[in-house]
């Protein structure tokens, strides 16, 4: 668990990097066979959009703060005065570094259980978002057919770091359409698009693919 930043000030001691260049590796096979197991319709293109939903900095960063990592990762002066402990980069990484460590020590077995335990659930989560991932355009497009301003988006959060929730407000020519939540701002935009495209858009009017 030990940043760069915390070995430059200790000499003779060595960094989680390479740990995190295997953790990357057991992390991209896993979530690989996770989505292709439980999605067995999706296409190419899509279960590698869902695998670059899960496997990428900011959502590692958003799995690393559930579990309070940024507490446990030894860091340098100047690291810790600028927050390093909840650095998106670092987070990610030092998750990573656990799971390689854990590989290691326990195997592929090991290392397997410990990333679907973290990121079943966000495999989930994010599979349905790809289903309205282009929410936001299609609402875009459809108040342009009907000559009326595009929409605005306000958004808020709630819950401690490791939990944080998000809150969209969609609005139209200043009226509110719909609201979404989500465990980040895109998403919960995204909801919001949907909850407004549900709206507004009449039962007979067909649905964008």
């Amino acid at each position: 668990m030990a940043h760069r930043s915390w070995c430059a000030e200790h000499l003779g001691t060595h960094s989680n990097e390479r740990l995190e260049f295997l953790g990357d590796a057991v992390l991209g096979w896993v979530v690989a066979d996770l989505v292709y197991a439980s999605f067995p319709t999706m296409t190419e293109g899509q279960l590698s959009e869902l695998r670059k939903a899960v496997v990428n900095a900011d959502a590692l960063a958003d799995t690393a703060r559930s579990i309070d990592l940024g507490s446990f990762v030894l860091l340098g002066r100047g690291e810790v005065l600028g927050g390093g402990a909840d650095k998106t980069s670092i987070l990610s990484d030092a998750l990573e570094a656990v799971i390689g460590s854990v590989y290691l020590d326990g195997g592929p077995v090991a290392a397997q259980a410990v990333v679907r335990g973290l990121l079943a659930e966000r495999v989930v989560a994010a599979a349905q978002a790809l289903g309205r991932q282009d929410a936001k355009t299609q609402l875009q497009e459809l108040l342009a057919r009907r000559g009326l301003p595009g929409p605005s988006y306000v958004v808020t959060s709630s819950g401690p770091d490791h939990a944080r929730r998000f809150h969209a407000v969609v609005r139209v020519a200043g009226e509110p359409q719909g609201d979404g939540q989500g465990t980040s701002k895109k998403l919960a935009e995204q909801a919001a698009a949907h909850s407004a495209l549900d709206r507004l858009r009449p039962e007979a009017e067909p649905h964008d693919a």
